[in-house]
């Protein structure tokens, strides 16, 4: 029964190729790298053991003298499918990834098959016997007898101990300390990946068996072209994927090196001179960038910090550490889905990190002149911005219900995070409480009134999302008690808004609130540049109630000189920004 169902197994997946051959037309197709070896022919024995049990087995030449055994070619979805499905059944190592055909060079195996037109190697053949020699040298040399093999490993210094346990750990074999000490737990875990791999399993690896297993355990770095590199900019040294990025250019404190292959690998190396705060200055600038996703841990220490983000297709990590006033660390920016290779790729760049002398000059550098830009780099935009007003002393937010519809994340001035108390959709009117306490420097008094036909009115907003870093007011009058349709709940303003002022308190002369602008409910009707709706003080009420808040009234009636107003207007408003 069990070789029945891995039959099933092997035809159902192998169905696939055909599939990625039929869909896209001269396209090569995505492959699954499951090991690589630096001798062509134990590199043609293993392809030759998969093809025993597994279909669409393919060699190619990875450059260097690395010879790559891989799956495919497949649609990038059924690739990652097959790559699932082979790592749970352990029919392939753990570390088996995702690679590209822009890696891959002549064929060896099959042998004759030239599927990506880049010309085949040959089978290496064995030297002709003479008729003085009786035997002939093998040409792969015998492995070892376990006697040899224990005698072998004694010669191994502690870091290659250490370097066998780390490629079992990571091929699935062994989850217990990095220590160089092969007690128990290690053998075990040695006897498991000997006989995945179909070896005796005699818990001692041979001197052969050792370098099996770590070209499969390096493979994800030479598929990436990992070599030392030395920015002599930046005052760097350390290992890049340079298969996948190349240098393009300083923006201090970033040296970029931009995608140059499949993956889409992004790299910034950090240098720059500085303190601890600029330090922490550049911890809270990082953030407001795109390549680092909101979702992730960060960590902040005396003198270095590091932030991991994953989102949008990406998986983000940063390092950087003050030391004799510098500033160095990396930003490696990684596709989701190739989780076992990236870890790799950013072990070996922590690893070799180092600095050197140099350092980036602040002042030079000619990164475009945008708001929206840092040094280079995208800053993190919100997907809407609305105003928004305080309506009690620990921060509760009136805004607009549109502010807050399908959003992953609110602030409030950019800063911090918020929840929905209630939303009222018909209305138009949400409120909003920070996930911690504030203190507003004004809060909002309501009128019990209407207020009084052509007397003037202040909206304070955000008009231009927060551009000017503060709040405009806008001036205008109160038109009608009532909506265009003659609804009790609105009233209706001769003002000329823009729709980022939306959500926004309408302020009359005394500095009492009569209600909130609303943002234009039908965007296929066009009304008169200084017609503006808001929700009435006692609607906002009503919602205010359903939130368990209590709206303050206003008793001011002495109207209030121009800075006064300001002070009230300004005070109370907010930012609020919706974010995917």
């Amino acid at each position: 029964m069990m070789t029945r169902v891995f039959a099933l197994l092997v035809w159902a997946l192998a169905g696939l190729t055909g599939t990625a051959s039929a869909q896209q037309g001269n396209e090569t197709g995505v492959w699954v790298q499951i090991e690589a070896h630096p001798s062509l022919t134990t590199a043609q024995q293993r392809a030759q053991d998969y093809a025993a049990r597994l279909a669409d087995v393919n060699g190619f030449s990875l450059g260097g003298s690395w010879y790559g055994i891989l799956l495919g070619p497949y649609l990038r979805d059924d690739a990652e499918r097959v790559l699932r499905t082979y790592r749970a059944d352990r029919l392939i190592p753990r570390d088996s990834f995702i690679a590209y055909s822009r890696n891959l060079g002549a064929q060896y195996w099959p042998g004759g098959a030239n599927v990506l037109n880049r010309g085949v190697i040959a089978a290496p053949q064995p030297a002709a016997p003479t008729v003085a020699a009786q035997t002939a040298e093998p040409v792969t040399p015998a492995d070892e007898t376990p006697a040899e093999a224990r005698r072998g490993e004694r010669l191994l210094s502690a870091g290659q101990r250490k370097d066998l346990q780390t490629a079992l750990r990571a091929a699935g074999f062994y989850n217990a300390a990095i220590d160089g000490a092969f007690g128990a737990g290690t053998r075990r875990s040695m006897a498991d990946w000997q006989l995945a791999s179909g070896y005796e399993p005699t818990g001692v690896l041979t001197t052969l068996q050792r370098q099996a297993l770590m070209d499969r355990y390096n493979a994800p770095l030479i598929s990436t072209g990992m070599r030392r590199v030395h920015d002599v900019g930046a005052g760097i040294e350390i290992d890049l994927p340079m298969a996948e990025v190349g240098f393009a250019r300083y923006e201090p404190p970033f040296a970029h090196y931009d995608a140059t292959g499949d993956l889409g690998v992004r790299l910034l190396l950090i240098s720059q001179p500085g303190t601890r705060a600029t330090l922490y200055g550049l911890y809270d600038i990082m953030q407001t960038l795109e390549i680092v996703p909101l979702d992730g841990p960060r960590n902040r220490g005396k003198d270095r910090f590091t932030l991991e983000g994953r989102g949008k297709g990406m998986v983000s990590y940063t390092e950087a550490a003050l030391a004799d006033g510098q500033i160095k660390g990396f930003t490696l920016i990684w596709p989701e889905g190739d989780e076992a290779r990236r870890l790799r790729v950013l072990d070996a760049m922590q690893a070799s990190f180092t600095r050197t002398d140099a350092v980036l000059d602040p002042a030079t550098g000619d990164s475009a002149q945008s708001v929206d830009l840092l040094s280079g780099l995208q800053v993190r935009k919100p997907r809407l911005t609305r105003s928004g007003f305080y309506v009690d002393n620990r921060g509760a937010v009136v805004t607009t219900a549109d502010a807050i519809e399908g959003c992953a994340r609110i602030t409030l001035d950019d800063e911090y995070p918020a929840q929905v108390a209630v939303s009222d959709a018909g209305l138009g009117v949400a409120v909003l409480r920070p996930t911690q306490a504030l203190a507003p420097m004004s809060v909002a008094r309501f009128r019990r009134d209407k207020g009084r036909l052509q007397s003037p009115v202040t909206v304070s907003g955000f008009s231009y999302g927060g551009v000017l870093g503060g709040p405009t007011l806008t001036h205008g009058t109160l038109a009608d008690v009532k909506g265009l349709a003659g609804e009790s709940e609105l009233t209706r303003l001769a003002l000329n808004a823009l729709p980022g002022d939306a959500g926004g308190p309408v302020i009359d002369a005394a500095g009492g609130v009569l209600g909130m602008l609303l943002p234009a409910r039908n965007p296929n009707r066009d009304l008169p540049q200084d017609v503006s709706l808001s929700a009435d003080a006692g609607a906002i009420r009503a919602v205010l109630d359903r939130a368990g808040l209590q709206a303050a009234d206003s008793d001011q009636t002495d109207s209030l000189a121009p800075g006064d107003l300001n002070r009230v207007a300004f005070g109370m408003t907010v930012l609020v920004s919706c974010w995917d």
